[in-house]
């Protein structure tokens, strides 16, 4: 076979494992942006180095740019051989894509292939995997028999995903890969969501490894994760499954909260300022009587008051309203939040028995 092979996207979306490196050859913010899933970056040209030949380009002629074009592409190749894949054996075979599978991808895929590796390029690049992804996950979507965990907020939904997970249940956590817990105060501070883009291919990625022939579970979501929509499509096909309610006690919910947002005991002025946007919902009066909590440090009776006022009055109006199926949920009582509890409440969910021999069932 002559190399570099060039390939088709959709000739190699169901198993990308069979590439021993997938390399992304575009500069540093366009990876940042979305990749393919498990790539890694290896800059041809890097941001300054683009913007550099793109000055040359109009201000000097297009001879010129290329000229230094080439020889930054050169060097920066060559490091690359000297130093990440100076041991790769002969039968090393990585994947190659850039934009459009066009000069930069091209000019590391011809290098490699003198080199003696068995060389793939992307046809298209990024963007006939971009729009794969877009024409794919709406039907991925819509095959999976979904099964949602719903519960109000604190009841344990992600951590209940978690322990679904370990008994070998097939899950989907969107709010795991938006980074986000899907609240006004969800954005844990130092963290940062992925882009939309992004956010699209850690869930197609996801959705081709599951086996279609078995549910998967999915916490109960809005439309939005923080800044990031959930796909309208999956969206569709979570409020149209069958679902699952958990309840728990409101101490146990109280102490659950308090522990997921620990870092605003540390930051209460943070979370003055994220209750400030609930001040249109409640008023300015209500605003000011949790705030007055978080500086007197009634931790237990701030969050007792926002479960009352507004969480759970806000999640059951929408639940009712859009999750199709949840006035039939089967209800599942958490004991509490021990790893022992979580593993038997799992266990149930995934084996239903009937209301009369359960003890957590009813």
């Amino acid at each position: 076979m002559k190399y570099p092979e060039l390939i088709q996207f959709n000739d190699i979306a169901a198993d990308l494992s069979q590439f021993d490196c997938i390399i992304d050859a575009r500069s540093e913010s366009e990876f940042a942006e979305d990749h393919l899933p498990g790539a890694i970056n290896c800059p041809v040209l890097d941001d300054v180095q683009r913007i550099q030949v793109g000055t040359m380009y109009k201000q000097v002629g297009s001879f010129e740019a290329k000229r230094l074009g080439a020889a930054l592409v050169a060097a920066n190749i060559a490091q690359y051989l000297q130093t990440l894949f100076q041991d790769k054996p002969r039968e090393w075979r990585p994947l190659i894509y850039c934009w459009r599978g066009g000069n930069r991808s091209g000019s590391m895929a011809h290098i490699f292939s003198k080199v003696g590796w068995p060389v793939a390029q992307l046809q298209g690049g990024y963007k006939a995997y971009r729009q794969h992804v877009n024409e794919h996950l709406p039907t991925l979507a819509q095959a999976i028999k979904w099964h949602v965990i719903c519960g109000t907020t604190g009841s344990g939904k992600s951590r209940m995903l978690t322990a679904l997970c370990k008994e070998g249940a097939q899950v989907l956590d969107l709010e795991q890969l938006a980074c986000h817990k899907g609240s006004v105060l969800g954005l844990t501070p130092g963290t940062q969501q992925p882009s939309q883009k992004q956010f699209e291919s850690q869930i197609w990625s996801a959705l081709t490894q599951f086996d279609p022939s078995k549910p998967v579970y999915v916490e109960a979501e809005s439309k939005k994760v923080g800044n990031l929509r959930v796909p309208e499509r999956l969206m569709e096909a979570m409020r149209a499954a069958p679902c699952t309610t958990l309840e728990l006690d409101m101490p146990h919910r109280v102490s659950l909260l308090k522990e997921e947002y620990a870092h605003f005991q540390s930051q209460p002025e943070l979370l003055i300022e994220q209750l400030g946007y609930l001040s249109q919902l409640h008023g300015n009066e209500k605003i000011n009587a949790w705030k007055r909590m978080i500086r007197s440090e009634q931790l237990d009776a701030l969050v007792l008051s926002l479960l009352r006022e507004h969480y759970d009055p806000a999640y059951l109006k929408s639940i009712n309203n859009n999750f199709k199926q949840f006035s039939a949920a089967q209800t599942v009582r958490l004991q509490d939040l021990t790893a022992t509890s979580m593993a038997q409440t799992a266990r149930e969910i995934l084996n239903p028995v009937q209301p009369s021999t359960s003890s957590t069932m009813r």
